[in-house]
């Protein structure tokens, strides 16, 4: 049996490892190992660093909070290119910087290691229920390799080119998501205004062609007040800061994604609400 190490168990990596349990044998690392243990008490093997996890596996996972979270994981001395040896492969599924993708793809080619940059879409539902949607850069070779185990974790993957294309893919993903975004709770804040029941426009705009994956998985939360992350603001924050830099970088002028990056500056940087989902963007009006 393959051995796949993954390194990152938040609210997206946990759905991914639990769904890979049944087929796999699974080594994880968190800094804190009591949170793992909801994965360790189902089959998962805790180790103390990336670096033994990587020495213990086949195929390496990360799904970490930031580019600097990612270079850490790599680089540092108990990282992940501290254990690694050739023919292995490494995954970076984070939402990172193109740039980072390649300097990591790089480094592993010298050592015989294949490499992508894998991140995904579909948030902690598509991740726990195996319905992410994957896009993927660097070896394709690996990319084929790998289509047993996307199969499992997503319903959709697409291969896009070399090391950064599935970041690049990513950045398209979400820049197409603040304009959802924005957009529900702009509308939310408006039928409110106008007296309108709010679960009756929810249902209508849904059967119509204001439907979107924003408005069906969280304008209910919203109603409920729910705004628990299926994915965080302080996430999303930092994905629209790498889309815009890379926008200026082809010299592109995106005035909508930069309107969305200023809401959630207010509402991470300014108001503290980093650790909420995407759809507490609503809280700057209600």
């Amino acid at each position: 049996m393959q051995k796949i190490g993954f390194i990152g168990t938040g609210v997206m990596g946990s759905g991914i490892i639990n769904n890979l349990l049944p087929d796999y044998s699974v080594n994880i690392y968190t800094r804190t190992k009591s949170k793992a243990e909801p994965l360790i008490a189902k089959g998962a093997n805790w180790y103390s660093d990336p670096k033994i996890v990587t020495e213990n596996s086949d195929i390496i996972f990360t799904m970490v909070g930031f580019p600097k979270d990612v270079e850490d994981v790599y680089f540092k001395d108990n990282g992940i290119f501290a254990g690694l040896t050739k023919d292995k492969i490494i995954v970076d599924m984070t939402t990172s910087t193109p740039t980072l993708a390649k300097k990591i793809g790089t480094a592993a080619e010298k050592l015989g290691v294949q490499t992508l940059d894998a991140p995904v879409s579909g948030g902690d539902v598509g991740a726990r229920n195996g319905q992410l949607t994957i896009m993927v850069g660097g070896s394709k070779e690996a990319f084929e390799t790998l289509q047993p185990i996307f199969k499992i974790i997503g319903k959709t993957n697409h291969y896009f080119g070399p090391y950064g294309s599935g970041q690049h893919a990513k950045m398209a993903n979400q820049i197409m998501i603040a304009g959802t975004m924005t957009g529900m709770s702009e509308m939310f804040v408006y039928a409110k205004a106008a007296g309108l029941d709010l679960s009756a426009v929810l249902e209508t705009l849904e059967g119509g062609g204001a439907d979107n994956w924003s408005l069906e998985n969280y304008g209910p939360r919203i109603l409920k007040g729910d705004f628990q992350p299926g994915f965080y603001s302080k996430h999303f924050l930092k994905d629209l800061r790498i889309a815009l830099d890379e926008s200026e970088k082809m010299g592109l002028d995106l005035p909508a994604t930069k309107e969305a990056k200023k809401l959630y500056e207010t509402l991470v940087d300014d108001n503290g609400l980093g650790n909420d989902g995407t759809q507490a963007l609503v809280k700057l009006w209600w």
